[in-house]
């Protein structure tokens, strides 16, 4: 299409200056860090009251399967983590794996051939918290992982037709335009280079510029309580013949393994190669967040309380709470194990915190004081039954506290190996298998509704759907069929390789303004109108958009599951530029210089 023929095109001069406003007022907003759900949200709201789009185009992404499925996976993925099979995963995944280098290795292995099998934003979806957990565990930023998520990914995405919804996007409309459709693994043949030199990049340049924020529990380390507990090793944990090293305990953040005592008998230092036994008493100072991680192992238990109740049943009604004791409470000066907590409160001592005071490292020992903060397991009533009561100054719930429900396992397992079996089918929407897997995990008990609700990322999910109404105003006013236009009417007397190079670059600078799937299908009329005009075939044309459409790395706008990432790794605007910008380079000159191999130009 000639730039003549485009601007002859009815469009109102008004809508493309409001347009080109309110994106270049996004675009700073994004740069200068502020929210992107509520500049997502601004933007659809005053590019439908300009009238630049109608209302139902500006949250018609509310309703988009895409943005539906994430919000469903996310339910999915919460009820992995209650039921403990997320833990499962992640140790199968990345439990040996203790540096940053290997991970990003093992990773790619896994993400770039699983797109013959499974989306990209299911992958994403699932694997955030496993990333995020194991993180933690080592002192990790996950703002060193969560972007090469993303971007290993995408580049997996271009290697199979079901790698992306954007290849789908592509091959309906090769149907609709009565074309030959794209096979299963054709766009494989510049995908998978793409992918290989990508995974080269991210792996060496790409690793060094990526941010490195600490994490949360890092930041806060040094203010928060300092407790001290001690756990008894049950015969059933997962942790009996285990060294410390492999059990996870070496490093955890936040949190020090002071001794073992081994039926009287101290050990310590605890030395890395040291062997968890059953009944071992594992004596920890540490903050309240990696003790919660702690208590959801199965068969470890508060060493102060001998009646503690392990049945899953009892167990999943439990959450921590946070007491402070008055010089009025009956425990002052009494030691732990003779002041019958449990009788008195229905309620069992898991840690200890003096302020300023190391105390020592038997609990049941230790004389209790006014002031002193106590960590407790309780029943979900606790907090509501004692908070007006004069024995405490002060009684908090502890959030996301809730034990394991590891006797729903099993449960949650099948659900996710059937939403699995549902996507590599291809005869189910996944938006449609997600939503109902995630009802399921509900109904089966491995979530409850106010953890599912509580599961869903909001910011996330309204800068996602508030992203289609964006997009469908760059392509109502005008503003994304003249800038294509432009590119193409300034090469195409250059030949058809000039023109694939200008086509693929515009593609991929309007994927980092709008959705993927946006992109693609503006594209396609255009690639179709190329080639026309050329005289050559549309193939080498559509499979650039294609591949464009989907490596878009300078933007967290470009990709969904950038926008997954982007709140949980900490990133800004200017982190996915950095990293992005060489990476699309890098894309675009992979990508010219094999599509003409693959595809080539046949005169017609």
């Amino acid at each position: 299409m000639s730039v003549d023929a485009a601007i002859t095109q009815p469009l109102e001069t008004y809508k493309i200056v409001v347009t080109l406003g309110v994106m270049g007022a996004l675009l700073y907003g994004l740069v200068k860090d502020k929210s992107a759900d509520v500049l997502f949200l601004g933007a659809v709201v005053l590019l439908a009251g300009f009238g630049v789009i109608s209302a139902e185009e500006a949250f018609a992404g509310f309703a988009n399967s895409g943005m539906l499925a994430v919000g469903a996976l996310f339910v999915v993925a919460a009820s992995l983590s209650e039921t403990g099979v997320m833990d499962y995963l992640g140790d199968r995944l990345l439990g040996r794996i203790e540096t940053e280098g290997k991970a990003l290795v093992l990773m790619a292995v896994v993400l770039i051939p699983s797109a013959l099998v499974l989306n990209n934003t299911p992958k994403v979806a699932l694997l955030v918290p496993i990333i995020i957990a194991w993180c933690r565990k080592r002192r990790i930023s996950p703002s060193r992982l969560l972007m090469p998520l993303s971007f290993l990914s995408i580049l997996g995405g271009g290697c199979a037709l079901i790698g992306t919804s954007t290849n789908l996007v592509i091959q309906g409309l090769l149907v609709k335009y009565q074309m030959r459709p794209m096979g299963f693994v054709e766009i494989g043949w510049v995908g998978l280079p793409c992918a290989l030199v990508g995974t080269a990049y991210m792996l060496t340049v790409g690793r060094r510029l990526m941010p490195n924020r600490l994490d949360l529990i890092e930041q806060l380390e040094q203010t928060r309580r300092e407790y001290l507990v001690e756990l008894l090793v049950q015969p059933s944990c997962r942790l009996v013949g285990k060294t410390i090293a492999a059990a996870g305990l070496r490093h955890l953040p936040g949190l020090f393994l002071i001794e073992i005592d081994r039926h009287g008998e101290v050990i310590g230092p605890v030395g890395p190669d040291e062997t968890i036994q059953a009944d071992d008493r594992l004596v920890f100072t540490g903050v309240v967040s990696t003790i919660v991680d702690l208590e959801k192992i199965p068969g470890l238990v508060p060493a102060a309380d001998a009646r503690y109740d392990i049945t899953p049943a009892v167990a999943g009604g439990r959450q921590l709470c946070e007491t402070v004791i008055s010089p009025s409470s009956p425990l002052v000066d009494q030691r732990v194990r003779d002041a019958d907590f449990r009788a008195l409160y229905d309620a069992a001592i898991v840690a200890i915190h003096r302020n300023g005071v190391r105390l020592g490292t038997k609990i049941g020992d230790v004389e209790l004081r006014a002031g002193d903060t106590l960590l407790l397991q309780t029943g979900p009533n606790f907090s509501r039954a004692y908070r007006n009561n004069p024995d405490f100054y002060l009684v908090s719930d502890v959030e996301d506290s809730h034990p394991v429900r590891h006797d729903r396992a099993w449960r949650a397992a099948a659900i996710f190996i059937a939403l699995i079996l549902a996507f590599l089918s291809g005869k189910v929407d996944i938006a449609l298998a997600s939503m109902i897997a995630a009802g399921a995990m509900v109904a089966a008990g491995c979530l409850s509704g106010a953890s599912a609700r509580k599961a869903l990322d909001l910011s996330v999910l309204i800068a996602i759907a508030a992203s289609f109404g964006v997009g469908k105003a760059l392509e109502e006013s005008g503003v994304a069929r003249i800038s294509a236009a432009l590119l193409v009417d300034a090469t195409r007397s250059l030949g058809p390789l000039a023109t694939l190079a200008a086509v693929y670059l515009a593609v991929m600078i309007l994927n980092e303004l709008i959705s993927n799937n946006a992109a693609a299908a503006l594209s396609f009329p255009f690639c179709v109108e190329a080639a026309r005009i050329l005289h050559v075939s549309p193939r080498p044309f559509i499979m650039a958009a294609a591949l464009a459409a989907s490596f878009a790395f300078a933007s967290p706008i470009g990709y969904q599951t950038h926008m997954m990432v982007f709140g949980p790794g900490g990133y800004r605007f200017t982190d996915f530029m950095r990293v992005g910008i060489p990476l699309n380079i890098l894309m675009w000159l992979t990508a010219v210089i094999l599509i003409p191999w693959v595809w080539p130009f046949i005169a017609l």
